[in-house]
């Protein structure tokens, strides 16, 4: 093994759904060019980031899932990768991914355009149409909308407004 064997990307590493969920949250989190606190601080809460002690930070385990993470979406278009996973995940697996890149993407207040634009392309990879993600998404909507404690005149604030999710059939 030469010195620069250990740049190569996730050459004879077995991907696993927990890795492609990190690596999905790595994509969306570097879409804008910039990871900042609060989506790092999801990434560390969604993995379990807690050292022994209770500080923040990241743990043996994980630290090693973050390491192919990182390594994997810099080194193959998200597009490959898209391809190679999704067979790899269930379902739930690929819903759980979904709203987690939504979370994390709101998470310092608003979702930027090219992390919008790479949640898009991964629901569709997923196979996830917009009507059955759009209850789910409006959950998220609703939980990240902090401005309805700073704005009393936001109109979720209205005396006659309710939370309420779409109904519908579902599968």
């Amino acid at each position: 093994m030469g010195l620069f064997d250990r740049f190569k990307s996730d050459q004879g590493q077995k991907m696993t759904p927990h890795l492609a969920f990190a690596t999905c949250l790595i994509y969306v989190m570097g879409a804008d060019g910039e990871m900042d606190n609060e989506e790092i601080g999801h990434l560390l809460s969604v993995l379990g980031g807690a050292k022994e002690g209770g500080s923040i930070g990241v743990g043996a385990n994980n630290r090693a899932l973050l390491d192919q993470a990182v390594r994997i979406a810099r080194t193959k278009p998200i597009d490959h990768f898209l391809a190679d996973v999704t067979p790899l995940l269930s379902d739930a697996q690929r819903m759980s991914i979904l709203l987690n890149l939504v979370d994390s993407a709101m998470s310092d207040g608003e979702a930027e355009p090219e992390e919008q634009q790479l949640i898009g392309r991964i629901q569709h990879a997923f196979g996830i149409p917009d009507e059955r993600f759009a209850p789910f998404f409006d959950v998220l909507m609703a939980k990240n909308d902090r401005s309805i404690f700073v704005d009393e005149s936001h109109p979720h604030n209205a005396p006659n407004y309710r939370v309420e999710l779409a109904t519908g059939v579902r599968s």
